[in-house]
């Protein structure tokens, strides 16, 4: 088996922290990273939510509403592996305070912008400055927890995407009555909160001196294996479905189903929440059978076969489209906890930041280049072709997952778990 495939010489810090932090301590800690990520993640893909005052107030289509709704997933994509090389070298709770308050700065100057390029050039700064939180939280939670316990953690702390995006599609919409403009308000005031509470009950992860470290700890682990390339790969390719479900799905319910603002606000919300728990679950889930890869292959089959699905009875007409939404946006967002996970666990304390900016930047890229592109598509073609397509990316994940890697300190928990499936398929060949 290859060595990157068992992780056992680039564990991330062990929480000894528990003699310097009490377990009630660490639990806060994951909760403010919970909080200060979510609000990022308002402000990125909350102008999702101002697409339909966008289209309706300023005339423009939805190819070029979708456009400027990826203006923060592009900024992002510039500086994901900048934040991620700062929190190696200075720690989470500077990044994440410093990114925080300008990412604050950059929403407001958006906000107050009365041109549309303008309001677009504020809204990629304010990316490049919400990437800190992205390449910090994950280490920063990971760092304090043991392994059988890092998965539900890291779950918890992976919420708070989807909890961003249930809280803009809540808020959000309710705000523009006075214009697009305004809804954006709301992310200011959340991120300046968000600095705030890192600045005050953060504390960094114990890591081992770098002049102390050997020279296998401090050695890039992109060299020499193609695992975490692969992670990165299937990662992003998962990130289509949810970024198309997220632009898209509110002015669909609206549009295609002639549902109010506020009907087609809940539903988004309520599943964003339900896919919120499910990232609890799937955490826990692979804390329990030792493996996060396979919990990912199964989504992507899972999430493929359901884009498929609901292209085709959207196509038809039937009244099952809508709860085939509902399931694909709640699918769509179950893995990103697991491939995190996986990732501050092969890279080490050393260079899980750059590998988890590294990480961020795919799904960044498709996070930018869906929206335009798929509102191009559902303009011309409808929504089903749409679908259709979008349901090609988590099927090309499938064969891509590294499924044999086993997370360090459950390798026991893996091979139970192997030996029962083994025993349970003689079983039934017999």
């Amino acid at each position: 088996m290859l060595r990157s495939d068992r992780l056992a010489h680039r564990t991330p810090p062990q929480p000894t922290a528990a003699a310097s932090l009490s377990l009630g301590a660490r639990w806060s800690i994951t909760l403010i990273a919970l909080g200060v990520t979510s609000s990022s993640f308002l402000f990125i893909n909350g102008v999702a939510f101002l697409i339909p005052a966008l289209v309706a107030r300023r005339g423009i289509s939805l190819a070029e509403a979708g456009l400027l709704a990826s203006m923060p997933s592009w900024g992002m994509v510039v500086t994901l592996i900048f934040w991620g090389y700062l929190t190696d070298r200075l720690g989470e709770r500077i990044v994440m305070t410093v990114g925080s308050a300008l990412t604050a700065a950059t929403a407001y100057a958006a906000a107050s912008a009365q041109s549309l390029v303008a309001m677009g050039v504020f809204l990629f700064l304010g990316g490049m400055a919400a990437a800190s939180s992205n390449a910090a939280g994950g280490g920063l939670v990971s760092g304090w927890f043991p392994p059988n316990g890092r998965g539900l953690a890291m779950g918890i702390r992976q919420t708070a995407q989807p909890l961003g995006i249930a809280l803009g599609a809540l808020v959000i919409p309710e705000l523009t009555d006075s214009g697009p403009n305004s809804g954006l308000m709301f992310p200011v005031l959340l991120c300046t909160v968000s600095a705030l509470a890192c600045a005050i009950g953060i504390v960094d992860p114990p890591r081992k001196p770098r002049a102390a470290a050997s020279d296998e700890e401090l050695a890039n682990p992109y060299r020499g294996s193609f695992t975490l390339w692969r992670i990165h790969t299937v990662s992003a390719l998962l990130t289509m479905p949810q970024v198309v479900t997220v632009t898209f799905m509110l002015i669909w319910l609206m549009n295609h189903h002639g549902w109010s603002v506020a009907a087609a606000a809940g539903l988004v919300t309520a599943s964003q929440l339900l896919g919120a728990l499910g990232r609890v679950v799937v955490g826990r889930w692979s804390d329990r059978v030792g493996s996060r890869m396979r919990l990912v292959r199964l989504i992507a089959i899972a999430a493929a076969a359901n884009l498929f699905l609901l292209a085709l009875v959207d196509q038809q007409g039937s009244r099952f489209d809508v709860p085939l939404m509902m399931a694909i946006s709640v699918l769509a967002v179950l893995d990103n906890g697991l491939e995190a996970t996986a990732i501050t666990e092969l890279a080490g304390p050393f260079w899980c930041g750059r590998a988890l900016g590294t990480q961020n930047t795919t799904q960044r890229l498709i996070a930018a280049a869906a929206p335009p592109l798929f509102g191009a598509l559902i303009t011309a073609a409808a929504y089903p072709p749409a679908w259709a397509l979008c349901g090609m990316f988590p099927l090309a994940a499938v064969p891509l997952v590294p499924v044999r890697l086993i997370p360090p300190g459950l390798e026991t928990t893996a091979q139970r778990r192997s030996f029962r499936r083994r025993r349970w398929w003689r079983h039934r060949r017999g």
